[in-house]
């Protein structure tokens, strides 16, 4: 019986250390995986001209009151009203690339509105975000804000995800 047990144990790790089993590959996956994230990230940054802020930097300028807009630009029903960084107000934008204006896109929401919401304060700081880092939502909402001449745009790319992974408290709507 100790003899079955010693060879099943033997068997379950050659199993285990087997390349063929994604255990131990799915940690060099994951680090490319990254690499392709961080690479894209930094792209459209570049592309859009606007700056990053962590979600301990988004933190620290609320806690010291800084005066700022922070945007949430996920659907209304289905994130923002269940879940949203304290403070922020919500403008919905798409996740694939907006290069012209598309009402259709933002909610039946213009460019007029969008302008509207983010005030005469062109020199304001502006932070947008999304759920997480892959989603592009917040990169179409301060493109838009750079392209209308705001100067102080931010981007939170961890998003809604990244802020409750900090353990930050999050606001609500009923």
């Amino acid at each position: 019986m100790k003899k079955i047990a010693t060879l099943a144990l033997t068997l379950c790790c050659l199993l285990l250390a087997s390349p063929s089993f994604a255990l131990f590959d799915s940690k060099f996956e994951a680090e490319t995986t990254k690499e392709t994230e961080a690479v894209k990230l930094f792209r459209d940054t570049t592309a859009g001209g606007y700056d990053l802020v962590t979600a301990a930097e988004l933190k620290k300028m609320i806690d010291a009151g800084k005066d700022m807009l922070i945007i949430d630009t996920m659907p209304y029903e289905d994130s923002y009203k269940k879940e949203h960084v304290p403070g922020a107000l919500q403008f919905l934008f798409p996740i694939p690339d907006m290069k012209g204006w598309d009402d259709k896109e933002t909610g039946g929401k213009s460019q007029a509105d969008f302008e509207a919401m983010l005030g005469p304060d062109k020199d304001k700081t502006i932070v947008v975000y999304c759920g997480f880092v892959k989603c592009t939502r917040s990169h179409n909402g301060a493109v838009w804000a750079k392209k209308l001449g705001y100067k102080n745009v931010y981007r939170f790319p961890g998003g809604i995800f990244g802020w409750k992974g900090a353990g930050f408290p999050v606001g609500t709507l009923k």
